[in-house]
Order: C-alpha cells, then sequence, then structure tokens
C-alpha cells in the first residue's frame, strides 16, 4: 500500500476547470454510491413504516441487496479501480469503458424496480464479475499477484447476487439469506484487509508520534478467522460453534484496533473516523456471536456491520481518496466532519436504541435512516465538482 503515500503530498494548485467524471474509477462510483445512499435509504425507511408499495425484491431483502451488492459494492469498485492503477502501475477503466460499467450498475439499480426479475438477477451479477476482469487485466500484466485475490473476491460477490436472486425466483433453496450473508463477508474481509493497509499508515502520516503498529500473528489471526467465519457461514457452522468462532475474530479485531493508537488521532478528523468506523467491526462481531446464541436479534449486529462498519468507512475513505486523488490538502472541514458524525450517530441510533427502547424501534430507524441520509447527501452535493472536475494541481486522473 505504499503506493499510496503520494496522497500526502501538498498540492500545487492549478487552475483546471476539465470534466474529469470519467478519468478514474472513484470519481463516478464514489458520486453514485453517494447519491444512492441518499436516496435509498429514505426510501427504504418510508418502507419499512408502510408508507411506500413493495418493489420487485420484497423488503427487507431489497434494502439488504441494494445496500451490499448497490451501494457498497460500487464503492469497493471505485476504490479498487483507483488503487489498482497505483498497486500495478497500469491504467484501469477511463473514459468510455468506465462509462459501461457505471451504466452497468445503474441498470441493476433500476431493473431490481421493476417485475424483470432475470434481467435483474444477470445484471447484478454481471456488475462485479466485470469489474473483476477489468481489475485482473493490469494486475495480470504487471504479475501483482499480491493483489489478485480481489479478483477473487469480486467474483465471489457475483456468486452470492446470483444467489440471492436465484433463491428468490425460486430456482434453488438457500437456507435463511445465505446469498446475503456471505456477501457480508466478503464485505468484511475486504474492509479488514485494507484496513489493516491504510489505517496504520494514514495514522502515523496524519499524527506525529502516533507510533501504530502491526503485529504479524495478529493480522494473520484477525484476517484468517474472518475467512473461516465465511466459509462457516457457507456451511451453516451451527449456533454454538459459530459463537466461539465469533469471539475469536472479535477479539483479534479489537486487539489488532488497539495496536494502532486510535485515542491519539483525536485532532485528525480524516483518520479518528476510520479508526471509529474499525471499531464497529469487533462490535458486530461481539453482537452476531451474542445472536448465535439466540441473546439478540441478528439484524442489530448485521447493522452494526452495515451502517457502523461499512458505512462509516466508506464515508471516511471516500473522503480521504478524493480529496487526495484530485489534489486538494488531506483536511476535513466542518461539512465533511458533519458527514462522518452523522454516520456513526445513525450506527448507534439504529443498533442501540431498538435494544434499550425495543418500543421506539421504528422512530429510531427513521431517525437513523435521516442522518445516513444527510451524510451522504450532503457529501453528494459537495463533492459534485470535485468528483467531475480535473485535478487542481494538473496530473492525471
Amino acid at each position: 500500500m505504499a503506493q499510496f503515500i503520494h496522497l500526502e503530498e501538498p498540492p500545487r494548485p492549478v487552475e483546471t476547470q476539465g470534466f474529469a467524471l470519467w478519468a478514474l474509477g472513484f470519481r463516478p462510483f464514489y458520486l453514485l454510491a453517494s447519491t444512492f445512499a441518499a436516496l435509498s435509504i429514505g426510501l427504504w425507511a418510508l418502507q419499512f413504516a408502510g408508507w411506500l408499495g413493495r418493489p420487485y425484491l420484497p423488503t427487507p431483502l431489497w434494502h439488504a441487496h441494494e445496500m451490499l451488492f448497490g451501494f457498497t459494492v460500487a464503492v469497493i469498485v471505485g476504490f479498487l479501480f483507483t488503487a489498482g492503477r497505483n498497486w500495478s502501475n497500469r491504467p484501469t477503466p477511463t473514459g468510455l469503458p468506465l462509462a459501461a460499467l457505471a451504466a452497468l450498475w445503474v441498470a441493476g439499480r433500476v431493473l431490481v424496480l421493476t417485475p424483470f426479475g432475470w434481467a435483474a438477477a444477470i445484471v447484478n451479477a454481471a456488475f462485479p464479475v466485470a469489474a473483476a476482469i477489468a481489475l485482473a487485466i493490469p494486475f495480470i500484466a504487471a504479475g501483482n499477484r499480491r493483489n489478485y485475490f480481489f479478483v477473487g473476491l469480486l467474483a465471489l460477490m457475483s456468486v452470492a447476487v446470483m444467489g440471492v436472486h436465484l433463491e428468490h425466483l425460486g430456482v434453488v433453496r438457500f437456507p435463511g439469506w445465505a446469498g446475503i450473508q456471505i456477501g457480508l463477508d466478503v464485505v468484511l474481509f475486504i474492509m479488514s484487509v485494507m484496513a489493516g493497509r491504510v489505517i496504520p499508515m494514514f495514522t502515523n502520516n496524519g499524527v506525529p508520534g502516533a507510533n501504530a503498529t502491526k503485529r504479524a500473528w495478529l493480522e494473520k489471526l484477525a484476517l484468517g478467522s474472518t475467512l473461516v467465519l465465511l466459509a462457516a457461514d457457507a456451511l451453516q457452522l451451527p449456533g454454538g460453534l459459530l459463537a466461539g468462532l465469533l469471539g475469536i475474530c472479535a477479539a483479534a479485531h479489537l486487539a489488532r484496533w488497539s495496536l494502532w493508537q486510535p485515542w491519539r488521532t483525536l485532532r485528525a478528523p480524516l483518520v479518528w473516523v476510520l479508526h471509529a468506523a474499525y471499531l464497529w467491526i469487533p462490535v458486530h462481531l461481539g453482537l452476531r456471536g451474542a445472536a448465535a446464541l439466540g441473546v439478540l436479534p441478528l439484524s442489530t449486529a448485521t447493522h452494526a456491520l452495515t451502517v457502523g462498519a461499512i458505512g462509516g468507512l466508506i464515508i471516511g475513505m471516500m473522503t480521504r481518496t478524493a480529496r487526495g486523488h484530485t489534489g486538494r490538502p488531506l483536511l476535513a472541514d466542518r461539512y465533511e466532519v458533519a458527514c462522518f458524525a452523522m454516520v456513526l450517530v445513525a450506527a448507534v441510533v439504529r443498533v442501540f436504541v431498538p435494544l434499550v427502547v425495543p418500543g421506539h424501534a421504528i422512530e429510531a430507524v427513521i431517525c437513523s435512516a435521516a442522518l445516513w441520509s444527510a451524510a451522504f447527501g450532503v457529501y453528494a452535493v459537495r463533492y459534485w465538482p470535485v468528483l467531475t472536475r480535473a485535478r487542481i494541481d494538473g496530473r492525471p486522473g
């Protein structure tokens, strides 16, 4: 991940007004994902409250599908196309190919709202496969074997989303929401890998004297137990064994996080947001362990992952990488800090209010959705000019 060090270089301001939406992968996918997050969560909250009708995928399946295979995968693809160019020193999709991939993603969002189930299944499964192929080309050309697994993980996401649709269409029968859970496990592993690469580095670069460290054995335990969890979910491991595995995984991630010195980052918003978001991973794993024992509802653990960890890491990384890759200073303004706070508060409200005051669960969902939508809506509006215009330092991308 050393290739990301160039993000820390001071910008060299250049007055540049050219349209650059298709110049690099993060641009269209960050803009599409943030806009979609702001709109779709609001629609879901209205559906949850019974104020709207049902789409092709019945709620809450539509909500889970779109947040995972729509919003989250879009950000992952945008990030990987951007980082992949640095890792391989080879071009990733730009221009017309990038626009075509963005159009494929948009088509997937539209089709799940129509009666055309097979078309929705094929298009939604095709997007991560197309992204995997586009990423594999520069990796193979550069012999960048270290990152081949990202190609495989995108392909696995395609299998997961197709499984969701085939089960819904009645072609196959999976226990529970197996496709959704496997997709969540893949995202959890991707986040765990990327967080281990960037959070300690960003901490040491952004907070002098922080001394964020890593331990090789702990890295292997945290990532290895996450992979074992994925396999356990695919095999439908029984509750007691699953709870034990989740406990080990939670402890490993919490110990890993503590080595990154999170308490020293409070004056650096672009850093503390990543630490705060990562903390939701062991919280999620612990809550999921309780759910496996029947103590808590599984949705509580799921939203700790999706709203807290995924939402927090995405808003933090979208801000940092968009600033770095457009030549802007790595300093969050008050609007960006407000976005960070709204996402993290949305997670607290969504996860803990229904547990403490179950009679107000619907109000908690609506409040959390409003905070989430506002955060990503503010990001989309403020970053429209950033993501659609050329870099201010005159560099390509």
